[in-house]
């Protein structure tokens, strides 16, 4: 009888452990408070020389296939990136929802809404900006703070847009470089953005200066945050593998902190982060080979950027590989018949080429780009035109 007892207890201590993994497999796999900020069009409205203003119709849209996500509060604010004192400068911001099944209210009284499964609703957003001299500002950084009522509880999220006020002229002279086997041009652009894209960018300002036979090159960080692959750490919840993982990496790597490691964590999954660890460890340990953890856990694993790693305002955020490199590629050369490359460069010498036109010459692109033309600094010159000598 008392083992009949004991066998019974034990098929009850594996049920409910079954029953404990199955619920805690559902809830790690939870969409949560899914609900995210598009930018939407944007565009300045009035620009003289003393007053802009900059207007916008983003959207909060719901990406959870089951579940309602409720915002029972939203603001906005406007913070200005200038190369000049912004003392003298005042902003003024407003906004408006701008819901297709509800209007407005006339006090502009945000009252709690619901955004249903899978569907979005709209915002307006209008920024005033009024000074003395408005020359100099670079761009406008918006951030709107809006609260998510959920299955998740009351979780506060931001999202941002950034909007360029400065535009370089595409036919100013430019200063180009000579290498052994090419000439090299960097360009300068406005701040790039989710505004933005690769295509665009390439006819406003490669165009003016590409011949036949150029090859242009995007850095890879520019890339991801037009495709708005960049992450504000408040918005990630690093995991257990990513908090006792991230200590076993040098302080200057992207993954050393936990929010940097939980990114990581996110794209590829916790199980192939712990593989890579641990047989990494194994083949720097015992083999003699260093560098396996970035070969295991993919190609995401050496393009993230942690906080500090670009230019403002996006070194306050994690960003991202570039999604898709092969494909935008193709398409600069579909729009422009440009040869192309999505590149990752530095100042130690090192290019590595994500992504290449057919035909393309990368030993010709990685012997233009060893001296890093773009520079790693705060020169704004994220794309760099390539005329081979022969």
């Amino acid at each position: 009888m008392a083992g009949i007892l004991g066998t019974l207890v034990i098929l009850l201590i594996l049920l409910a452990l079954a029953v404990w993994l199955l619920i805690e497999r559902q809830y790690q796999g939870r969409p949560g408070n899914r609900l995210e900020l598009e930018s939407g069009k944007w565009a300045i409205t009035t620009r003289d020389p003393q007053h802009y203003v900059i207007e916008g119709e983003p959207a909060l849209v719901n990406l959870t296939r089951t579940l309602e996500i409720m915002v029972p509060e939203i603001s906005v604010e406007a913070e200005l990136l200038s190369g000049a004192s912004v003392d003298d400068i005042t902003i003024t911001t407003h906004l408006v929802s701008n819901h297709e099944d509800a209007p407005a209210r006339p006090d502009n009284y945000w009252f709690a809404y619901i955004v249903k499964t899978a569907q979005s609703t709209g915002l307006k957003v209008t920024v005033d900006i009024k000074g003395p001299d408005l020359s100099k500002l670079k761009a406008l950084w918006v951030k709107v703070h809006y609260l998510t009522y959920g299955p998740e509880g009351r979780i506060p999220k931001q999202g941002n847009v950034v909007v360029p006020l400065k535009f370089p002229d595409p036919n100013a002279p430019q200063n180009w470089r000579s290498t052994p086997r090419a000439e090299v041009l960097p360009i300068p652009t406005h701040l790039l953005g989710p505004l933005d894209s690769p295509i665009d960018t390439v006819k406003r300002y490669v165009e003016p200066y590409a011949k036949p036979g150029d090859i242009v090159t995007i850095g890879e960080t520019p890339v991801a945050i037009m495709q708005g692959r960049w992450r504000h750490p408040s918005d990630i919840k690093p995991g257990w593998v990513a908090t006792r993982i991230c200590y076993f990496f040098m302080p200057t790597s992207s993954l050393a902190t936990a929010c940097g490691m939980q990114t990581l964590v996110d794209l590829v999954g916790p199980t192939r982060v712990v593989y890579a660890f641990v047989v990494g460890a194994i083949a720097k340990k015992f083999l003699g080979r260093p560098g396996m953890f970035y070969e295991l856990a993919g190609d995401q694993a050496r393009l993230i950027d942690d906080v500090t790693g670009t230019l403002p305002p996006y070194d306050q955020f994690i960003v991202l590989g570039p999604q898709n490199p092969d494909q935008i590629v193709q398409d600069i050369y579909d729009a422009t018949g440009l040869k192309a490359a999505i590149v990752d460069v530095n100042d130690l010498k090192a290019v590595k080429i994500l992504a290449a036109t057919s035909g393309t010459d990368v030993d010709l692109v990685t012997s233009a780009l060893l001296d890093n033309p773009a520079g790693n600094a705060d020169e704004q010159t994220p794309v760099v035109l390539i005329h081979p000598k022969s």
